[in-house]
């Protein structure tokens, strides 16, 4: 899916078809009856009018229906681009934040003029492709970014309103947060199987899944698992993906801090995935839920560009990306809130995403692994290699050789499908005294499923640097030219990707001094203190008046709906001479 949904080459497009649901509610209301005439019959003659607008879908519309996947979407997807970023950059002079030094807060220009403030965050995986496609290491690419986003040769050198992006923030703070979150989230589930649910102190992880819980950061395998198999939605891990909690961590404190509306601000993501954009668009990410509102709000991510994309954007304003300073902007605004601030910028560090056994999407089954296992004095961690690379399956034991947790590692659509199918719930048999149909065949007809406590889902091979999003072994910026007469083979591009890897897990490598990591029994690795984690966000909890609860998770739905699934009378009888042996 990610792969596809590129609108540089779409000459597919295709309007939605007239099953849609949608353009429905744009029918014209019926009359009402006469009331004085109760005998009164009305005949439907009157042809229907011509002149109706058009029915307006929305990218939220089409996720709310699984039966069109044509370029249509992909064309909504499109809509979240560089030119929207720069659409929107020159729709008028921006609020601006000046540090008042005198203590007397924080001031903002342009209040009155209808600007918005402007926030950008940056995945690891798209400062790993910039990386490998310019020869730079991953901080240095994170510093060509944030000058072409907030510098002054970026790309505000060249707009109408010299806007630019006021914070450029890394979305790795997020995903420490993240897996602090995770780890609370599988423990209770395992003490709650043992009726010991309230056993975990210090966890904010209260909404508890089903075991084994399934990772849910990938918007793609998200997707694909409401439409096509809802039954393992109650395995679904209820936290927002980092992305997700980075947006609402930034609209809610921006908003109560500054005191203005969320719809003033406006956060930009840059990710690896286009189906990130997908993930931005759902009505579960707006601040109807953590205000409590109920009505469709202001998304928390307004819009998703990828890495290849971020290069377009530079491209539009003619900023030759390879010439931007390697080095940090000489002064920013501090962030209104002095603990967030120190959570949104810490200082740098050497242990940041260089360990290749965490993996390139996150490390949320590593860091599991290892919490668990420093949990039990002596535990060791087996790693057993599943039919192919993308499938790993891991074995916490203890000294005595006793398994005390299994979990697992399903990356790309083949080997989710297969994962899927062994959470199949059983269907009855048709046939007298016949066994239960489906993935559980016991007697009590439960489901078998895998016997893992935590399995790490994504929709890419390889992982989320491998995303659609990111730049290609075949891209004009790599090979030099617009066109290649020798397409790469499957070589070069393994190759490419173990670039692109390799910038990934040197991150943090060249921070010159190393920052003292707070002190916290519970460390497990690098560099994240779950206390000081815990911490900051019970501090952004009471900040913004929000249960933390709201903040931090979110929900899924199953996607039922009959268009495109009816059969026609061309196959109801290829159906029917199947059934008795006829065969077309």
């Amino acid at each position: 899916m990610s792969a596809i949904l590129s609108a540089d080459d779409l000459n597919d497009f295709i309007s939605p078809g007239v099953a849609c649901i949608k353009p429905v509610e744009t029918l014209p209301a019926a009359k009402p009856m006469n009331e004085s005439n109760e005998y009164e019959v009305s005949f439907n003659t009157e042809a229907p009018p011509t002149d109706l607008p058009p029915a307006q879908i929305s990218l939220t519309d089409c996720l709310a229906c699984s039966g069109c996947v044509t370029s249509a979407e992909a064309v909504l997807v499109s809509m979240q681009s560089h030119a929207e970023v720069l659409q929107e950059l020159d729709s008028g002079p921006a609020l601006r934040l000046r540090d008042n030094t005198t203590g007397a807060g924080i001031g903002i220009e342009n209040l009155e003029s209808g600007g918005r403030i402007y926030v950008a965050s940056v995945s690891p995986q798209s400062r790993a492709s910039i990386a490998a496609t310019f020869g730079v290491t991953e901080r240095e690419a994170g510093f060509m970014i944030e000058q072409l986003l907030s510098g002054p040769k970026g790309i505000k050198s060249r707009a109408v309103y010299r806007n630019g992006f006021q914070w450029v923030v890394d979305t790795n703070v997020a995903r420490e947060a993240c897996l602090v979150l995770g780890a609370d989230e599988v423990m209770v589930s395992l003490l709650a199987r043992e009726g010991k649910s309230n056993a975990v102190e210090n966890g904010a992880a209260k909404k508890q899944s089903s075991k084994p819980i399934l990772t849910s950061s990938c918007p793609g395998w998200i997707c694909y698992a409401e439409k096509t198999h809802p039954h393992v939605l109650p395995h679904l891990s209820r936290l927002k993906s980092p992305q997700a909690l980075m947006g609402t961590l930034l609209k809610t404190t921006l908003s109560r801090k500054l005191g203005i509306s969320p719809g003033r601000i406006w956060h930009v993501a840059i990710m690896p995935c286009f189906d990130k954009k997908l993930e931005a668009s759902r009505e579960e990410l707006t601040d109807a839920v953590w205000e409590g509102t109920g009505i469709r709000g202001i998304r928390d991510v307004d819009c998703v560009i990828t890495s290849k994309e971020l290069l377009m954007l530079a491209d539009s304003r003619r900023v030759d990306f390879a010439k931007l300073p390697r080095t940090p902007l000489s002064a920013r605004v501090p962030f209104p809130d002095a603990k967030i601030d120190s959570f949104l910028f810490p200082p740098p560090r050497r242990r940041k995403n260089n360990v290749p056994a965490a993996g390139t999407s996150g490390g949320n089954l590593y860091y599991i692994l290892q919490y668990f296992a420093s949990q039990h004095q002596g535990a060791t961690i087996q790693t057993t290699r599943g039919r192919n690379a993308d499938v790993l399956e891991y074995t916490v034991t203890s000294g005595e050789g006793e398994t005390l947790f299994k979990a697992a590692r399903y990356y790309g659509f083949r080997n989710i499908q297969n994962l899927v199918r062994r959470f199949k719930p059983a269907k009855a048999s048709r046939m007298p005294g016949g066994k239960p149909v489906g993935s559980a065949r016991k007697s009590g007809g439960k489901q078998i499923g895998p016997d893992f406590a935590y399995i790490e889902v994504m929709a890419c091979p390889g992982g989320c640097t491998n995303g659609g999003g990111q730049i290609k072994v075949d891209d004009p910026v790599i090979t030099g030219r617009e066109t290649s007469a020798v397409k790469p083979g499957t070589q070069e591009q393994k190759g490419w990707l173990a670039q692109v890897d390799e910038a990934y897990f040197s991150g943090g490598e060249d921070t010159g001094e190393e920052a003292a990591i707070p002190d916290d029994r519970n460390n497990v690795g690098d560099g994240i203190s779950p206390s000081h984690i815990r911490d900051t966000l019970a501090h952004w909890a009471a900040t913004t008046g929000i249960d933390l609860e709201r903040l931090v998770y979110t929900s899924y739905r199953e996607v039922v709906s009959d268009v495109g699934k009816k059969a026609g009378n061309t196959e109801r009888v290829v159906e029917i001479a199947g059934k008795i042996g006829g065969g077309w």
